[in-house]
C-alpha cells in the first residue's frame, strides 16, 4: 500500500496523525462539547493526555514542558470560555518566546459570527499575543496548517501558535495525506549573521578593556551555552544574565556576575554602568534590566546579537547589530577573533573588589525563618534539579540564591510576570523530564491562583515539590507599599488563607509545615524521598524584603536601602 495514498478519515483522526508525526507525546487539556471528536480520537492514540483542572494551567504546563525539554508544548481547550482561559498562558509564552501550539475548539463554521453558544473569536483575541494563529474553515487544510503551526512555533524566535478548529472540521471526513514539507515563502528566519557585522563586532571586542557579556533567554533557546562560556573565557569577560538567561552561563564560574537589573546584584549593575563594551546575546533589554535608558551602559559600545531583527535598536542604541542564531554567530565570532592575551586583568580585579564589598546577604543570625535561607538550602540539597518559580519576592530570591549551572534548569515567567504560573509549569516540566527533581518556589499568594492543579499532579503521579514561602502577604506589592507608600498596606494582607498542609492532604498529596530554620534541611530531604507531590509550608518572616533593589525609572546603580530610597 502506498504510504502517501489518501486515506479517508475524520478530521479529528487526521489531527492526531499530524500531532504524532510531529513527535507530540503529551497534550495538556480540558474537554468540552465542540472538541469531543478530538477527544474521542485521543482515547485510542499514542499521545498521553493530562487532564488539568483549569485551562490556564494547560497553557502553563505546556509552557513548562517546552522550556524544560526544548520541544514544542501542546495544549487543548474547548470553545468560548475554554479558549479564553488559555489567553494568560499564551501571553506568558509569547512574552518569553516559548514554543507552544494551542489548539481550541470552535462552533461549526456556519455559526461563526452568530454569537452561538460558547462562541468566542479566539483568533481575533489572540492576534497580539501569538506568533501566528489559524482558524481552519476547510477540513482539507488541517494537515497543512498543523505542519505550519509547529514549524512557526519552533523556528526563528519561538513563540505560541494558536489553531482554532470548528467542530464540523474535526467531525467531517477528509482524504488525509501526510504533509512532509512546509512552504512559507514569506517566512524565512535569518540564522547566519552577516559577515561584515561579525567582523565589526570582532574589531570592537579586540579593542575592549572592560567588556561585559549580557546573556538572555535567546542563548538558551539556541543552545549556545557552551559558546557563551567559550567566548567569556577567551576574553576573560564577566558575564551577567537576565532572569530568562539564568543557566546559559554557570553561576558558580568565577566570571559570573549573576543577574542584572532592578533586583540584580550590585556588582553586575556597576559593571554594566562602567564597561566599555557590552555584548548582548539573545536579550531584549527589558525595562527591568535597563532601568533608566539614558544612563544604561553610558560608556559602552554595544553589540547586540538576536534572531529577531525587531529587537535590534528597539530599546537601546546599538553600535553593531547582528541578526541571527546566537549559537551560529558566537561560533563565527570565536573563530574570527584574534586575541592572544586578554586585556581584562585590571577590570576583573575591580569586579572582584565589588563582589567582596557588595555580596548578596541577609540576616543569618535572626531567629525568624528567612526565605533566603530556604532557597539557599534548596540550592545545596537539590542536585541537577529544575527550579520553577511563581512571581514576586519568591521569584527574586530564587534568582539570587539558586546557582544554575546548566540551561533549562530555571523556569520563570519573566516578561508577563504571571502569578499562578509556577505550579502548573512545574508539572509540565516534570512530565517532560521525569528523571529530574522539579521544585516550584512559590509565594502564598501565587500558589493559590492554580492550587487546584494538585489534583492534576496527584492523579497523574507527578511528584513535584512546592516550597511555599509563606509570609501572609502579597509580598512584592507589600514591599513597594513599605518603601514608597509609607507602609500603607492597602489590601496586601493574605488573612483568611487556608492551611496548606491540610489542602495538600485533602488532594492526596503530602503536606509539611516548617517554622524553624533548624528544620528546613530535614523537610527538603523528606520531600525528595516522597513519591507523591509535596507542599512545604515555610512560615517565613512576614516583612522580609528583596534586596538589592533599584526603583522603577532609576538608573541601575541607584539602589534602595531598607530605610527607603536614597
Amino acid at each position: 500500500m502506498n504510504a502517501n495514498a489518501p486515506q479517508r478519515m475524520p478530521g479529528a483522526r487526521a489531527l492526531i496523525r499530524c500531532l504524532e508525526a510531529e513527535g507530540v507525546d503529551t497534550i495538556f487539556g480540558y474537554p468540552g462539547g465542540v472538541v469531543l471528536p478530538i477527544y474521542d480520537e485521543l482515547y485510542d492514540s499514542s499521545i498521553r493526555h493530562i487532564l488539568v483542572r483549569h485551562e490556564q494551567a494547560a497553557a502553563h504546563a505546556a509552557d513548562g514542558y517546552a522550556r524544560a525539554t526544548g520541544r514544542v508544548g501542546v495544549c487543548l481547550a474547548t470553545s468560548g470560555p475554554g479558549a479564553t482561559n488559555l489567553v494568560t498562558g499564551i501571553a506568558t509564552a509569547y512574552m518569553d518566546s516559548v514554543p507552544i501550539v494551542a489548539m481550541t475548539g470552535q462552533v461549526v463554521t456556519s455559526l461563526i459570527g452568530n454569537d452561538a453558544f460558547q462562541e468566542a473569536d479566539i483568533t481575533g483575541i489572540t492576534i497580539p499575543i501569538t506568533k501566528h494563529n489559524y482558524l481552519i474553515k476547510d477540513a482539507k487544510e488541517l494537515p497543512r496548517i498543523i505542519k505550519e503551526a509547529f514549524y512557526i512555533a519552533s523556528t526563528g524566535r519561538p513563540g505560541p501558535v494558536l489553531v482554532d478548529i470548528p467542530k464540523d472540521v474535526s467531525a467531517g471526513m477528509i482524504d488525509y495525506v501526510p504533509v512532509e514539507k512546509v512552504q512559507l515563502p514569506s517566512y524565512k528566519p535569518t540564522y547566519s549573521g552577516h559577515p561584515l557585522q561579525i567582523k565589526k563586532a570582532c574589531e570592537l571586542i579586540e579593542k575592549a578593556e572592560r567588556p561585559v557579556m549580557l546573556v538572555g533567554g535567546g542563548a538558551i533557546i539556541s543552545g549556545a551555552h557552551e559558546e557563551v562560556r567559550q567566548l567569556a573565557e577567551t576574553l576573560m569577560a564577566p558575564v551577567t544574565t537576565t532572569l530568562m538567561g539564568k543557566g546559559a552561563f554557570p553561576e558558580d564560574h568565577p566570571l559570573s556576575l549573576g543577574m542584572l537589573g532592578m533586583h540584580g546584584t550590585r556588582y553586575a549593575n556597576y559593571a554594566v554602568i562602567d564597561c566599555d563594551l557590552l555584548i548582548a546575546i539573545g536579550a531584549r533589554f527589558d525595562d527591568r534590566v535597563t532601568g533608566k535608558i539614558e544612563s544604561f551602559a553610558p560608556r559602552a559600545k554595544i553589540i547586540h546579537i538576536d534572531i529577531d531583527p525587531a529587537e535590534l535598536g528597539k530599546n537601546v542604541r546599538v553600535d553593531v547589530p547582528i541578526v541571527g542564531d546566537a549559537r551560529i554567530i558566537l561560533k563565527k565570532l570565536i573563530s574570527t577573533l584574534k586575541i592572544k592575551l586578554p586585556k581584562t586583568a585590571e577590570w576583573n580585579r575591580k569586579i572582584e573588589a565589588w563582589k567582596k564589598e557588595y555580596p548578596l546577604d541577609y540576616d543569618k543570625d535572626c531567629n525568624e525563618l528567612k526565605p533566603q535561607c530556604i532557597v539557599e538550602r534548596l540550592n545545596e540539597l537539590v542536585k541537577d534539579g529544575i527550579f520553577v518559580t511563581e512571581v514576586g519576592q519568591n521569584q527574586m530570591w530564587a534568582a539570587h540564591y539558586i546557582k544554575c549551572k546548566k540551561p533549562r534548569t530555571f523556569i520563570s515567567s519573566g516578561g508577563l510576570g504571571t502569578m499562578g504560573y509556577g505550579f502548573p509549569a512545574a508539572i509540565g516540566a516534570k512530565i517532560g523530564r521525569p528523571d529530574s527533581e522539579v521544585w516550584d518556589i512559590a509565594g502564598d499568594g501565587s500558589i493559590q491562583m492554580n492550587i487546584q492543579e494538585l489534583a492534576t499532579a496527584v492523579s497523574n503521579d507527578v511528584p513535584v515539590r512546592v516550597a511555599i514561602l509563606n509570609n501572609e502577604y502579597l509580598g512584592m506589592v507589600r514591599q513597594w507599599q513599605e518603601l514608597f507608600y509609607n507602609r500603607r498596606y492597602s489590601y496586601t494582607s493574605m488573612k483568611g488563607q487556608p492551611d496548606f498542609v491540610k489542602v495538600a492532604e485533602a488532594y492526596g498529596a503530602v503536606g509539611i509545615r516548617v517554622d524553624r530554620k533548624e528544620d528546613v534541611k530535614d523537610a527538603i530531604i523528606a520531600a525528595m524521598k516522597s513519591d507523591k507531590p509535596v507542599f512545604i509550608d515555610f512560615r517565613v518572616s512576614k516583612e522580609e524584603n528583596v534586596f538589592p533593589m533599584v526603583p522603577a525609572g532609576a538608573s541601575i546603580n541607584e539602589f534602595v536601602e531598607q530605610r527607603g530610597y536614597k
